[in-house]
């Protein structure tokens, strides 16, 4: 997965990863963090948490929607690279598979959100593509 090269680039429409850190023996902090892109290899999100490359996290995506939210959960994900950005770090995660968690589904609503981001980023790009015209 690759870095986004601007750093003043917008989040991902709708799209939010939640991941769940250990804060001791018996508390958990569930994070919500922005994407700033996402493919079937894995995704590039921002968030404060401070993750070293290696380290691997269950991730839950889910883009909502006006009707019923789109949801992919039990998705594993590794942390391949940090970039520092003000207070916050830009994080390149890969997908991986776990022995412990079915792949197929998870790949099939991945794909669905794929999808569904697609269209509503080529909606969003007309729509801001059409206001621009050339002075008269």
């Amino acid at each position: 997965m690759q870095m986004p090269d601007n750093r003043y680039h917008t989040p991902l429409p709708d799209l939010l990863a939640r991941f769940t850190l250990r804060k001791g023996f018996f508390r958990k902090e569930l994070v919500e963090a922005r994407l700033f892109d996402l493919n079937q290899f894995g995704c590039v999100l921002k968030t404060d948490k401070v993750f070293e490359p290696g380290d691997t996290l269950g991730l839950e995506l889910e883009m909502s929607m006006p009707f019923e939210n789109l949801i992919a959960s039990g998705l594993t994900g590794l942390v391949t690279e940090r970039r520092k950005y003000c207070s916050n770090f830009f994080y390149s995660i890969d997908f991986i598979g776990s022995d412990y968690r079915p792949k197929a589904e998870d790949s099939d609503q991945l794909m669905r959100i794929r999808d569904v981001l697609d269209r509503k980023q080529s909606l969003l790009s007309r729509r801001d593509g059409a206001g621009v015209s050339a002075p008269a």
